[in-house]
């Protein structure tokens, strides 16, 4: 068999420990992989680079289109970036797949029939990482949600569900909250899934979701959801079924995918032998499947399974009355590499030997459906430490006739204050105005919303920002604020 080139980084903290654990087991299962090594995380922040990685690996990532990678640690604070969503959204691997699964009796865990999935979007969401110092008092994070990128995590999601012979999906948003944002992502979700009749689909609001992948997490089949849920949710889910240390996972684009175990560095027990390799084993499980080496894929798979059955258990997962041994990294290694070959007998076997490599073949994405699109106003942003009235107030003097705008309301933190606003409400000293068409009939012009800021900024306003407010076939465009 040729051997199929992979890019590999040993990562921070516990990193280095379970990656030779991993690899030391592929190599014995026979796994024919080329690798290649890359530095990346910590010692590359340290180096001045702030998104933790150089040129150098970007090439091998770029050439090998796999990346097995061990966790790494971002440096908080200080302008660096968090290195994972970097690579996730430079090399748009747009769907985050976690399988959480319950390995009762052997690993204890009060929901021994837990066998879910959840399908995160990946690139979307608050993880742009666009955030703003408004004022002296707020800062801000912009969510985007786009179409497509819906689109494509949902269709993801069915296809997942129909391969692997899963039964449901559920979506879970806000979108009681976040109309906009949110309620594009269930609406698509709706769309997509009704191309699935064989599928069951649901919706649930996360924050009742989370409870219930808490508390009764065998009612889930497959979840699909926004990027910042799907990272909470899969921590909860992962250590629901008894350890976050079991869960690996996989990143998904069109030409690349990256492998990974959902814990993090873990820096307080590195270099103490002790840390458990099974998350980054079975995310390179995962690769193996995506690169056509399913056999292998089953024997290490099938392997771990017998070496959890057998109470061969590390540190976190060990209890004196399911488990048999208690283990650090290296003897766990050997353990799975010595029941290569075997099968569990109570927990249920694998087999990826007809799984087809290189991943699921989506469709491409649906037409756009265009909508006419007019401006209807501004919303601007400024500093302010008066009142919302007398805020107000001087706006009037800002505006002109012949600029077709009025001041419809004033917002603090998002909550009506002007006009009819609630004494009792507390603000902050970041406001936002918002300017509507005066003549309704007339779009509002680019010229008009100019000479009004020109007239504001000459009254000695600081503005922050300005977003330009319209309406599409009719319907706006952006939400109301608190009480309005």
């Amino acid at each position: 068999m040729t051997k199929t080139p992979i890019t590999i980084a040993r990562g921070d903290g516990i990193g280095p420990e379970i990656m030779d654990a991993t690899l030391k087991i592929l190599d014995a299962a026979g796994a024919q992989l080329a690798i290649e090594e890359i530095e990346i995380g910590e010692a590359v922040y340290k180096r001045g680079i702030k998104n933790g990685i150089e040129d150098s690996a970007w090439a091998s990532l770029k050439k090998t289109k796999v990346f097995l990678k061990a966790p790494i640690t971002t440096p908080q604070g200080g302008g660096f970036k968090s290195l994972n969503v970097t690579i996730r959204k430079s090399l748009s691997l747009y769907a985050n797949v976690r399988p959480c699964v319950a390995y009762a009796p052997f690993v204890e865990t009060a929901h021994p029939k837990m066998d879910l999935v959840i399908v995160r979007e990946n690139e979307e969401d608050l993880y742009g990482g666009i955030e703003y110092r408004q004022s002296q008092d707020v800062m801000a994070s912009l969510k985007i949600i786009s179409r497509p990128g819906t689109e494509r995590i949902c269709r993801y999601a069915f296809e997942y569900a129909r391969a692997n012979g899963r039964k449901k999906v559920t979506c879970m948003t806000k979108d009681n909250i976040m109309k906009l944002s949110d309620g594009l992502f269930h609406k698509v979700f709706d769309e997509i899934g009704a191309e699935y009749p064989d599928i069951q689909k649901d919706h649930m609001i996360i924050d009742i979701g989370t409870a219930k992948v808490a508390a009764h997490p065998e009612i889930f089949d497959v979840i699909v959801t926004t990027n910042l849920y799907g990272d909470i949710i899969s921590d909860v889910a992962a250590e629901v079924t008894g350890s976050v240390g079991l869960g690996g996972s996989s990143n998904i684009g069109l030409d690349f995918a990256m492998f990974e175990a959902v814990h993090g560095s873990a820096p307080d027990i590195a270099g103490k032998g002790i840390a458990n390799p099974s998350g980054l084993l079975l995310g390179a499980v995962m690769m193996l499947v995506h690169i056509g080496q399913g056999k292998v894929a089953g024997d290490v798979h099938n392997a771990w399974l017998k070496t959890i059955e057998d109470g061969i258990h590390t540190g976190e997962i060990y209890r004196a009355a399911t488990s048999k041994k208690r283990v650090g990294t290296d003897d766990f290694c050997k353990a799975v590499i010595e029941r290569l070959g075997q099968k569990p007998s109570t927990l249920k076997a694998v087999d990826y030997s007809k799984a087809p490599a290189g991943g699921l073949k989506l469709p491409p994405l649906k037409p756009r459906q265009e909508s006419v699109k007019e401006r209807v106003g501004v919303d601007i942003g400024l500093n302010w430490d008066g009142t919302a009235a007398e805020l107000a107030g001087l706006m009037q003097d800002c505006l002109q006739p012949e600029q077709n705008l009025k001041l419809a309301m004033i917002s603090n933190r998002g909550t009506k204050v002007w006009p009819d606003g609630n004494p009792d409400t507390f603000c902050a000293d970041n406001w936002r105005l918002r300017f509507m068409a005066a003549n309704e009939n007339e779009p509002v012009r680019t010229s008009q919303v100019l000479a009004l800021m020109n007239n504001m900024n000459e009254a000695g306003f600081n503005f922050t920002k300005a977003t330009m407010l319209h309406s599409f076939d009719g319907k706006p465009g952006f939400t109301v604020a608190q009480g309005e």
